[in-house]
């Protein structure tokens, strides 16, 4: 299959190369919510994102010599039409050729409806993890190297029920990533023979979040599952709950696993536990490595996905010889998947060697990476638990 896609491709390298000796420079964007309720998870996939391209620029093998820059924008998180302006403006004033993106799901759904679709811009996001976009007309030009979370709510159910509690109650933020996530929970838990008390939504961005916890007490649970957002109505659902001691254990989803949980609670929710996209491949081990050589935390939620994320692109761009996303967003599956040479961190100008001369590549990246139906990750999880007040990993599934 590869092989054929690389000789279908003979006419788009000659476009590419064209490009390329005119102007020089890929550009990608990097769409993420540097403000919003999730703003503390978007600098490491940011920086994951940056260090793919800069192994690709000094290299000087991307297309006979193109360099990669990157452009970052504001989706937000919660705005839909901040994250279509700004994918807009990645589009319209910036010219990229790709799009790293965006954080969020609802952000997601809107740029990819909005602007990438009709545009025929590629997005890969690495955290966009709401089961809608699994299903989403979009012309094969998005990707994601975080798995849905209608994988997450098995994994989730079964760390819940593997440490022996059987009644949960759930509060999820009102959008595409809560909903998404508390339905495929609680589907999945009820399943393996659980109970769930009560699934209710909350809003971000309120300063009292008492009768939402009120409501919760009172359907009971051992545990508190809270698919919320980091820097926002999840910390005050958490706040509230140890202030009325309604719950002192509590769930937490990738979307609330970071270091601004700790630093606000301490060994307050020690005890409390959960799961976020990752795996203890080499692969993970070297980009820890590559990543704390950089000057940045490797190991934070979703920066491993944003290096897999640029670095698909960029050898997609390869492996097609073409910077246009109409022509390279067909091979994106083939360059993330076998056969071919194995391909892991750091290993980038290999890989964009191996297919200048027409050869297959299979990457693995940081993730282990392996792209299934419309181009999701299949999906690995590392298991946490707060330890004296610190994010400890405990396990992977």
């Amino acid at each position: 299959m590869k092989k054929l896609l690389l000789a279908s491709a003979a006419m788009s390298l000659v476009s590419g190369a064209a490009f390329a000796d005119a102007h020089g420079v890929v550009t990608l964007g990097v769409l993420l919510g540097f403000t919003g309720p999730a703003e503390s998870l978007a600098p490491g996939m940011a920086n994951g994102a940056e260090l793919a391209m800069a192994q690709v620029s000094e290299s000087g093998m991307l297309l006979d010599g193109m360099t990669v820059t990157s452009v970052r924008g504001d989706s937000t998180c919660i705005d839909a039409a901040s994250a279509t302006a700004a994918a807009e403006r990645m589009i319209t004033a910036d010219n990229v050729n790709g799009i790293v993106g965006a954080l969020c799901s609802g952000a997601t759904i809107a740029a990819l409806t909005n602007v990438a679709v009709p545009n025929g811009m590629v997005m890969i996001s690495p955290s966009a993890t709401s089961p809608a976009l699994s299903t989403i007309e979009d012309n094969g030009l998005f990707f994601r190297t975080a798995p849905s979370d209608a994988r997450q709510g098995v994994v989730m159910a079964e760390n819940i029920m593997d440490r022996g509690f059987d009644t949960v109650a759930v509060t999820y933020t009102n959008n595409d990533y809560g909903q998404g996530l508390a339905d495929s929970f609680a589907a999945a838990f009820e399943e393996m023979g659980g109970t769930v008390t009560l699934v209710a939504a909350h809003e971000d961005g309120r300063a009292d979040y008492s009768s939402e916890v009120a409501a919760l007490a009172s359907a009971g649970g051992d545990v508190l599952v809270v698919a919320g957002y980091i820097d926002q109505g999840g910390p005050g659902i958490i706040q509230a709950a140890l202030d009325t001691g309604a719950f002192d254990t509590f769930v937490l989803p990738d979307g609330m696993v970071g270091d601004a949980i700790v630093e606000r609670f301490g060994d307050q929710i020690d005890g409390s536990f959960g799961q976020f996209p990752g795996t203890d491949s080499e692969g993970a081990s070297i980009y820890f490595g590559l990543a704390d050589a950089a000057g940045f935390d490797g190991t934070e939620p979703f920066s491993a996905e944003g290096y897999d994320a640029a670095a698909l692109i960029l050898l997609a761009m390869q492996a097609s010889g073409s910077t246009d996303p109409q022509v390279y967003k067909d091979f994106v599956m083939d360059v993330a998947n076998a056969p071919g040479e194995e391909i892991l961190p750091g290993d980038l100008p290999r890989a964009l060697e191996l297919l200048a001369a027409g050869e297959d590549i299979d990457y693995i990246g940081a993730t282990a990476v392996e792209l299934i139906g419309a181009g999701e990750s299949a999906g690995n999880y590392r298991e946490i638990e707060v330890q004296g007040g610190a994010i400890e990993t405990v396990g992977y599934r």
